[in-house]
């Protein structure tokens, strides 16, 4: 090809997409998949369930019983099968809601909740950290949406009182996760339930970072609330409970609806039934075996007595960021502990608020108490 030939199509297209990966490099926030090494600081498998050899035998199991691996439709089509059905059926019991509903992902869930249940004359008054999928499932929903100041009660209720002041008659919901997932720190749920009582509003909690881990035998933070017409909670479980998908735990008309409007789910292929074969044994598993959340417990004051002193948050739970505040700093504080054996990982903007990038540590059975004392030692030595 002689230098007057035109270019290959698609050239400028590539050179564009160069030109976005080049900025993000200069800005220090380009990132890229790296495979796991080391001890595991970075997952949210706060209970060790992902690989331990009880959740291989409940798969086991199910593959033997002749669970099948994938859907091959939708739920309303062909894909739905008796192991979503007992699994739903197991979930609203579990966690106390009248019915649930099996979603592939928790992005989906939230994207299904947000863009099918709130109606276009109501407000969705959300805490302003609340998680990316909350977002993007409140843009393509009809409700007007505003954002409160994070885990202030006093700033939804502020909230809500503007927009019936401006005319507001429709329905407000209040959208929050109990426990944020780069923070930490919790919700003030006593608090927003009141809101949402007074109000006549209906309250959205996330849970995908208390189920299994707080509330009483792991059912979360907003667990005392479950089972009140007034209140939808999300519960993940690739998380804590070792498997895939998301449970939403509401009313059955709020299920129903979800069924019948939530795009992602009538026009998704259904979740595996193998996984929510294993999502019902491992709420099983957690029913049987308490003592986890204990030993999880006493791991997390453990990490917190050699962390806190070194500058991680006290955040009272399997969540300890050490804020370093710049890009570049973090990562490379980050790549140093990976050098010597431990999977932490940066956390950087737009995921965290400008100015806030950080070490996310995160306290799994994973680890055990020795490897946090070197884990401590070697952040020490690299801040």
């Amino acid at each position: 090809m002689s230098l007057s030939d035109p270019q290959p199509p698609g050239t400028a297209f590539q050179a564009r997409l160069q030109d976005d990966l080049d900025a993000l490099t200069r800005r220090h926030r380009r990132r890229a998949l790296a495979a796991r090494t080391g001890h595991d600081f970075a997952s949210n498998d706060y209970l060790g369930l992902a690989g331990s050899p009880e959740m291989r035998a409940i798969v086991a199991d199910a593959l033997a019983r002749g669970v099948p691996i994938g859907a091959g439709g939708s739920r309303l089509l062909r894909g739905n099968h008796e192991e979503h059905e007992a699994l739903e059926a197991e979930a609203a019991r579990w966690f106390g809601s009248e019915a649930a509903l099996y979603f592939s992902t928790g992005f989906a869930a939230n994207g299904g909740l947000f863009t099918a249940l709130p109606g276009a004359d109501d407000l969705v008054v959300h805490d302003e950290l609340i998680h990316a999928s909350a977002h993007d499932g409140m843009r393509l929903g009809r409700a007007a949406r505003v954002s409160a100041r994070h885990n202030d009660a006093d700033a939804v209720a502020d909230a809500i009182a503007q927009w019936r002041r401006e005319g507001g008659n429709g329905r407000p919901w209040i959208a929050v996760e109990s426990l944020y997932s780069m923070d930490g720190d919790r919700a003030p749920l006593a608090d927003l339930v009141a809101i949402a009582d007074r109000e006549d509003a209906v309250l959205i909690v996330d849970e995908a970072h208390a189920t299994g881990v707080f509330g009483p035998g792991g059912r979360g933070l907003a667990a005392e609330w479950e089972g009140r017409n007034n209140l939808i909670t999300l519960r993940t479980c690739g998380k804590a409970l070792g498997t895939e998908g998301a449970l939403v735990c509401a009313s059955r008309a709020a299920c129903d609806i979800l069924i019948n409007r939530a795009r992602g789910f009538i026009f998704s292929t259904a979740p595996s039934p193998l996984m929510a074969a294993a999502v019902r044994g491992s709420l099983a598993l957690l029913a049987r075996e308490p003592e986890r959340i204990a030993e999880l417990d006493d791991l997390v004051r453990h990490a917190h007595d050699c962390l806190v002193p070194l500058g991680a948050l006290a955040s009272g739970s399997p969540i300890m960021p050490v804020i370093v505040g710049d890009d570049a700093r973090t990562m490379e504080i980050a790549a140093r502990l990976q050098a010597q054996g431990f999977d932490v990982r940066g956390i950087r903007p737009p995921t965290v608020p400008a100015g806030t990038a950080r070490l996310r540590l995160s306290i799994t059975l994973n680890v055990d108490a020795a490897t946090i004392d070197a884990l401590a030692e070697a952040l020490k030595e690299a801040l």
